[in-house]
């Protein structure tokens, strides 16, 4: 299906996926998005601004974070559009290809209304192969693969069986006050690496939900599966 569209237009449930996260952010009062375009970056800007859903978005302020010419990784995504919003709230992060039953209401009051509201990424206990270590305050402290035996972290001496390992879900909040540490960073780099270089000196605070469920719609197995999963959110 990608050779023809982008992932984020691919549709489920007679949306594509771009439009049901927007949707839901709508819903909770975001105001100002910005979306990365790579793939197919001029079919994702012609659907923000001139198909008919565009017209639905006057009230939204939509900007295009443009990569086509080379994809940024996670982190230096982040880092070039950052610009690109209006003020120096906490800043959503949302994966297009996930589905969730997070509840965005509580967690948009959570980031927004909260002073200094640390950088916040949301977790869950399912099974996988890749895990955050967190300690007993809720901090990143490091990352590991239980796969391949591989652990990264800046605590030398970390005890990895006394962490708690959970799953990332691709939903974070970015506080805004992290900016000036990306600026010795490249343009292109990893959010974890990033993450994982300063969790021993800023607080990068692991949310567990228990009653998180997901759906990676980044591959053709889950494809069929996502209309049934929107059904049950």
């Amino acid at each position: 299906m990608t050779n023809f569209i982008p992932k984020a237009l691919v549709p489920v449930g007679g949306r594509p996926l771009l439009q049901i996260l927007i949707d839901k952010l709508k819903g909770v009062g975001v105001t100002d998005i910005v979306v990365n375009v790579h793939h197919f970056a001029g079919q994702i800007i012609d659907f923000l601004y001139n198909s008919e859903y565009s017209k639905t978005l006057r009230d939204i302020h939509v900007r295009v974070s443009d990569e086509s010419r080379e994809l940024l990784d996670t982190g230096g995504a982040i880092k070039k559009a950052a610009k690109l919003f209006p003020d120096s709230k906490p800043i959503l992060v949302h994966n297009v290809d996930i589905l969730s039953n997070l509840d965005f209401p509580s967690f948009r009051k959570q980031i927004v209304f909260s002073p200094n509201e640390p950088t916040t990424l949301i977790a869950s206990e399912r099974s996988t192969s890749r895990y955050l270590l967190v300690n007993e305050d809720s901090r990143l402290v490091g990352w590991t693969n239980i796969k391949t035996g591989e652990v990264r972290s800046p605590y030398p001496d970390l005890n990895v069986n006394s962490c708690r390992k959970v799953a990332f879900s691709g939903i974070h909040s970015f506080s805004p006050q992290l900016l000036p540490l990306m600026e010795s960073w490249p343009d292109k780099f990893s959010i974890f690496d990033f993450y994982l270089s300063i969790c021993d000196r800023e607080q990068i605070i692991v949310d567990v939900r228990s009653d998180l469920k997901l759906l990676d719609v980044g591959k053709l197995d889950t494809l069929a599966q996502a209309e049934e999963f929107l059904a049950t959110l």
